[in-house]
């Protein structure tokens, strides 16, 4: 026992005498005190928390541990009571001081760290806000909201404590009542509770379902979407894309029901508010048309002109946006009003063809199998203005180069489904070649074979 304390005695000796020594050339080193530095990162302690265990590490340090799922003190390995760290302000303090005094030495000050929301104050937030929902409330309400939003933009730590805790469902109940109230009413506090709304994802799938998911906050959404400002609009696809995204598809068949929602969408693409929303309206628009006949809302979507606003995007789009576009594009070329609509604009052909091989594989398969639908598609109804239209597209994909570039997918290797669609195109293709045939050679300077 003695020896032991004589050890530890002669250590910390020996640590105040190193703390500051002279280095190779003369100058003076500084070295950080030991009990300054995180057992875990070994770093000086920017926000210094202790565990019930009464060992203090850096907060970052210690959370990363505890999320990894360790439920055990890293240094006494002892079960945790209680998994939220205390700040210890006290060596925060003495951190603080001692930057202070070193600053001539290049010791810059650690700032006094904003202390996270903790798991029993976000539910007492929630309890507020349930409460000021039952009363109506429409101020209290607001200023509860905000102050969740306020405390998600801290740190993504305040987000998880957020979105582990039910503020989420909080706040999805809430949009749901007001809601039902009336949106004339209730605008600003559903707009603040909307972007709220958008820091709390994801959403648990009762929220998505039954809260967001009922008519009355489809409808409020896409007022939003309609006639919101530009933060409204965007804080209202994104929500909307949360709520397509379960597997359920009676939301989705509300939503696309709701008067004025397919035009919102296609406004949205036509004049964007940021690439998010523009992708978030894409994916919504698939899975309309994924979970429909394509006869129901295709039609809908070529009248209000959304196959022109697809094409120009692939033009100069992101590998993202290409692969969205691409694929609403092959949902919608599934009916004849689509594919009327995509044979009748100049760049849908070239487009297509630069797309191949050139941005993912998943362009790749949606390219294939809509420059498969407008060539191969046999015309049901005898209008010779379609036949005539389809030969054209089959000459203008040789001139482009299709050719050169199918052949060269199936030598690269490809799906079974779209190797096939790549067969189909090259035999028609091929019965055409003698007549008119231009090869872009600079689409295959970078293509290399994978073995």
């Amino acid at each position: 026992m003695i020896s032991s304390w004589r050890r530890r005695r002669s250590g910390r000796r020996r640590a105040e005498k190193e703390e500051i020594h002279a280095d190779g050339n003369g100058e003076m080193e500084l070295t950080v005190p030991g009990h300054f530095r995180c057992p875990i990162s070994l770093d000086l302690m920017k926000d210094p928390v202790t565990l019930t265990t009464g060992i203090t590490y850096d907060r970052q340090s210690i959370e990363t541990w505890i999320e990894a799922g360790n439920v055990t003190c890293p240094i006494t390995n002892q079960e945790l009571r209680n998994l939220e760290p205390i700040p210890n302000h006290a060596i925060r303090k003495m951190i603080q001081d001692w930057c202070v005094e070193n600053r001539s030495r290049g010791v810059e000050r650690i700032p006094t760290p904003r202390t996270p929301i903790s798991s029993f104050e976000v539910s007492e937030i929630v309890s507020k806000i349930a409460a000021a929902v039952e009363r109506r409330d429409c101020s209290c309400c607001r200023d509860l909201v905000a102050k969740v939003k306020s405390s998600a933009k801290e740190s993504e730590r305040n987000k998880r404590c957020l979105v582990n805790n039910g503020a989420g469902k909080a706040l999805s109940a809430a949009f749901e009542a007001f809601s039902q109230a009336g949106f004339e009413e209730n605008g600003v506090v559903l707009e603040e509770i909307l972007s709220a709304l958008t820091f709390v994802f994801p959403l648990d799938e009762e929220s998505k379902t039954r809260l967001l998911g009922s008519s009355c906050s489809l409808n409020c959404m896409v007022r939003f979407l309609e006639a919101g400002d530009l933060a409204g609009r965007r804080n209202s696809v994104l929500l909307m894309k949360q709520i397509v995204s379960s597997s359920d598809y009676r939301e989705i068949v509300a939503l696309s029901e709701i008067n004025g929602a397919l035009e919102a969408l296609v406004k949205l693409i036509k004049e964007p508010v940021c690439p998010t929303a523009t992708k978030s309206s894409l994916i919504i628009i698939y899975r309309m048309l994924v979970s429909s006949p394509p006869e129901k809302f295709g039609e809908r979507f070529v009248e209000i002109g959304l196959v022109p606003l697809l094409i120009e995007m692939l033009v100069d789009g992101d590998r993202s946006v290409c692969d969205k576009a691409l694929g609403v594009l092959d949902r919608i070329c599934r009916n004849r009003p689509g594919r009327e609509a995509a044979r009748g604009h100049s760049l849908t052909v070239p487009v297509l063809v630069k797309k191949v091989l050139r941005i993912s594989d998943l362009a790749t398969e949606f390219s294939v199998s809509v420059l498969w639908k407008l060539c191969m598609t046999k015309n049901e109804n005898g209008n010779d203005h379609e036949d005539v239209q389809q030969e054209r597209i089959i000459l203008e994909a040789l001139q482009v180069g299709a050719f050169q570039k199918l052949l060269l997918l199936l030598q690269l290797g490809c799906g079974e489904k779209i190797k096939e669609k790549t067969s189909d195109l090259l035999k028609l293709l091929n019965l055409h070649r003698g007549r008119l045939e231009c090869i872009e050679s600079m689409d295959f300077k970078d293509l290399k074979r994978p073995f």
